[in-house]
């Protein structure tokens, strides 16, 4: 007989049953004899039972654990005295302080699922968040129990010579018979998931920082060795970091040791282990030649990122995985904060909140919306998602907003001085910002307790003869069936009156005197149902420029002319509402060229948003990434969070249609941006704006020409990379020569070749659903290195609407096959990849109906709790 199906429903957890844990441990001492096949874990457990909870069984989670023996207090234990099940150990009585020790066995090198303790290039590697310690040895694996750890690591010499975990080294030696081990230390108690363990053949990259207050700290990046070439980026980046976080926020590193360690085969991007960060290679390994300019900067977000949890996740960290936001929403606003810093703030805050209007409020629309702070979940990795890090990050930003810099500052002083050390709630950190600034921030907690996007609609008045400016402002959210009313929430609104000329006015607010001077910006704190604001001393009708910096995490509702918004892409003096009104312009023509291209009418782009995207291109006193950005049209993607039905043809004719317009109209200026060179200025600004613009003319014979060429001179990844994207979409002999040639120049560099599926996965010709089912057939696709499956896959799936949604239903037949394919390996990846069907209820019937039987077929034939909890949101 088969074996059943499991029903996700009956594991859901929900945040309101949340209890202290009745037995508390506070001190780990662990033993591994590290063997591929088979490790033998050795686990004492200083155990105590909470005074405040009643007396009962000690009850230790563990997975895929074969025990050897349990003892408590030094006595072994018979079978009668302890169950062991599927997921736990229960031990059916013990002392309210005891030792607990057991054996267990475990087979990393069989571990697919790469969570717990597994191998990947023939290294041992570790991840526990969330709930991979359990898979490691029998534990109370939740991040309130809190313990100090000291691991003996045990290894052949010869095949694991460099052997690692948290804190700090403090003794080694040598077996009676010959093996190598390592005792490592770590004085901060920290919860479980951020436990780690490496060990293999690697080579070390050095660094050194000295803190303020004048301490050392030797820094090391470990690699396998052939890429320790690659490492000098990430060590930079991190030196920066730390300094950074001293200069910014006051916060020091607390260990004499902080250790990186690069594995291929990783699920996340990285993990914040204290002291012993494990890292995606991706995110660490760079040189000019096989990482572009993006990637690097990625790795310094993704390592500052990172390095930044020491403090916001590690020192103070989440009672519950509900509260998964505490940590990372602050997490990814700090290292938002950083890259700005480090960069360009501009341009990081545009590409933030685009990464925020595709990803985040596409899931706020979908089956899966939740809030920032979940009610309830099946598989926790599930919610690692864009609403809990990117929308969490921007409630984050609303706390800077509405507190000012010094403010925000003062509310962080005070969390850690309440903090350090403990397992706390997203209550507590907004208590922590009140009562530093002596406010009342109670409202602030319908950001954490609803989910979707909510929607600002705006009302204008200009009364000439009173020379007032009335501003009006209504808070709602679309409500799906079944969910409680909308409850206003504190929304700021960063604003400015812009006259004929692009300049700000003066804002004086009813009732304040005039005499004084005013500001030409203000924040409006929006958060009640409706709110009217009223500005005297206006004399003409001006144009309102709100949501400056994108001060919410809001759709915005108003009105607006033409001559409005290309008044503000012209001149608006915000760089961020610049970018937007020219999205917003182009937005409005591609969903008019949709719908005109959906009924089958012939349509033609408005001549002035061509002019106004000329007057873009001839900008001298505009940045160059800037540039590049304000360049790029708004996304299949995103325009199709604007239709219903979606109808991916028509968009992507929409798009075409345009796109060829203004290579028409401009093309000469187009190809001038191509051809300058990198004479002056800054040259990744300069890379972008040149990349923009060859896309754009790759759809002439003119522009595959240039794209050849810049591939050929190419003595980058930057412009190798963008040459390859300029020429996939159609076919010539440049596409099959270049591809070629990549290929066989990069085949040994995983990395590199990950973008050589990225690319063909991308490419909008008709022929790319068969293209890459044969691309997942090829001897270099690797269905268990996650990142290979997201650069074909992923890519696919979530970066190509038009072929993944081939009528034929091809696209989604081979998702489905990846997908089950992956359910019994490794469910996380195969989780993400299946939400591509989440938004299948908005599409046209045809599409809907074949998504909605894929999806079905999945529920009928997975088995892993991560698909199946997915699968039945979407079928919901």
């Amino acid at each position: 007989m088969a074996e059943a199906t499991p029903n996700p429903e009956a594991l859901r957890k929900y945040r309101k049953d949340y209890r202290p844990p009745r037995h508390r441990v506070r001190r780990v001492a662990l033993t591994f004899d590290l063997d591929p096949a088979r490790t033998r874990v050795r686990a004492r457990l200083e155990v105590e039972r909470d005074p405040e909870r009643e007396a009962g069984p000690l009850e230790l989670d563990g997975e895929g654990l074969e025990l050897g023996w349990v003892a408590v207090d030094g006595e072994r234990l018979s079978p009668e005295r302890y169950q062991v099940t599927d997921e736990q150990l229960v031990i059916w009585s013990v002392p309210d302080r005891c030792v607990v020790e057991t054996e267990v066995f475990i087979s990393p090198e069989t571990n697919t699922a790469l969570s717990g303790l597994y191998v990947s290039s023939g290294n041992f590697c570790t991840q526990c968040e969330a709930e991979g310690f359990r898979r490691i040895t029998y534990f109370t694996d939740r991040p309130d129990v809190m313990a100090t750890y000291e691991t003996t690591l045990v290894a052949d010499p010869e095949r694991f010579p460099v052997l690692l975990s948290n804190g700090n080294r403090v003794e080694e030696g040598t077996t009676d018979d010959g093996r190598r081990w390592v005792r490592w230390e770590d004085p901060f108690p920290k919860p479980s998931y951020l436990f780690a363990l490496v060990g293999g053949k690697l080579a070390r990259h050095r660094g050194t920082f000295t803190t303020r207050s004048g301490r050392a700290i030797q820094l090391e990046i470990w690699v396998e060795p052939h890429n320790v070439d690659k490492c000098e980026h990430a060590l930079a980046s991190l030196q920066r970091a730390m300094r950074w976080d001293e200069e910014v926020f006051g916060l020091e590193y607390d260990l004499d040791l902080y250790m990186i360690v690069a594995v291929g085969d990783f699920n996340m991007g990285a993990m914040e282990n204290k002291g012993l960060n494990v890292f995606n290679a991706k995110y660490v390994l760079a040189r000019p030649d096989t990482a572009t300019d993006d990637d690097y900067e990625h790795i310094e977000g993704v390592v500052a990122h990172e390095y930044f949890h020491n403090w916001t996740g590690n020192r103070v960290t989440c009672r519950d995985w509900f509260q998964l936001t505490l940590k990372e929403g602050l997490t990814v606003f700090r290292d938002q904060q950083f890259t700005a810093d480090m960069t360009s703030a501009a341009v990081k805050r545009i590409s933030d909140v685009r990464l925020l209007r595709s990803a985040q409020f596409e899931e706020d629309a979908g089956p899966m919306a939740h809030p920032i702070r979940p009610d309830s979940y099946v598989e926790m990795n599930n919610f690692y998602t864009p609403t809990v890090y990117i929308k969490g990050a921007e409630i984050i930003r609303i706390y800077h907003t509405l507190l000012g810099q010094e403010g925000f500052r003062k509310g962080m002083d005070l969390y850690f001085e309440r903090h350090d050390g403990q397992a706390v709630t997203c209550d507590d950190f907004r208590r922590a910002m009140a009562d530093a600034n002596g406010v009342n921030l109670d409202r602030m907690e319908g950001w954490y307790a609803q989910a979707g996007t909510p929607e600002v609609h705006v009302s204008t008045h200009h009364d000439p003869t009173a020379r007032r400016f009335t501003l009006r402002l209504r808070q709602s959210r679309p409500l799906p069936e079944g969910q409680p009313p909308w409850t206003p929430v504190p929304i700021p609104v960063r604003m400015a009156l812009l006259d004929d000329g692009g300049a700000p006015l003066p804002l004086r607010l009813d009732g304040e005197p005039a005499g004084t001077e005013a500001p030409r910006e203000r924040v409006l704190r929006f958060e009640d149902e409706e709110a009217t604001f009223v500005f005297e001393g206006i004399d003409a009708r001006p144009t309102p420029s709100l949501f400056r910096h994108f001060s919410a995490p809001v759709k915005v509702r108003m009105e607006a002319s033409k001559e409005e918004l290309l008044l503000r892409f012209a001149k608006d003096g915000d760089p961020f509402n610049r970018w937007d009104a020219g999205q917003r312009l182009a937005e409005d023509e591609l969903l008019r060229l949709a719908a005109a291209s959906g009924r089958n009418q012939p349509a033609q782009p408005d001549e002035a948003f061509v002019e106004a995207y000329g007057a873009l291109l001839e900008d001298p006193n505009l940045d160059g990434s800037l540039r590049a950005l304000a360049m790029q049209l708004p996304s299949e993607r995103l325009l199709a969070q604007q239709v219903s039905p979606v109808d991916p043809d028509a968009i992507f004719s929409a798009r075409q249609a345009l796109r060829t317009r203004l290579v028409e109209a401009h093309g000469a200026a187009l190809e001038r941006l191509v051809q300058a060179g990198i004479e002056t200025g800054d040259p990744v600004a300069r890379r972008r704006e040149k990349n923009a613009a060859l896309q754009l003319l790759s759809l002439t014979d003119r522009g595959l020409e240039l794209a050849r060429a810049q591939y050929d001179a190419a003595d980058d990844m930057t412009d190798q990379e963008a040459a390859l994207y300029a020429v996939v979409d159609r076919k010539s002999r440049h596409r099959s020569q270049m591809l070629a040639d990549f290929h066989a120049r990069w085949s040994g560099e995983p990395l590199v070749l990950d973008k050589w599926f990225s690319v063909q996965a991308s490419s909008r010709d008709p022929d790319t659903v068969q293209a890459v089912q044969e691309l997942g057939r090829h001897p270099d696709f690797n269905l268990h290195n996650p990142n290979r499956v997201r650069a074909l896959v992923g890519a696919f799936a979530m970066g190509n609407p038009v072929r993944f949604h081939d009528p034929s239903g091809a696209g989604y037949r081979f998702l489905e096959q990846m997908v089950l394919a992956l359910d019994g390996k490794n469910p996380q990846v195969a989780a993400r990849l299946v939400s591509a069907f989440n938004a299948h209820r908005r599409y046209e019937p045809g599409r809907q109906a074949q998504m909605q039987a894929a999806l079905e077929r999945i529920a009928e034939r997975a088995q892993s709790k991560d698909v199946l909890e997915i699968v039945g949101q979407a079928l919901a």
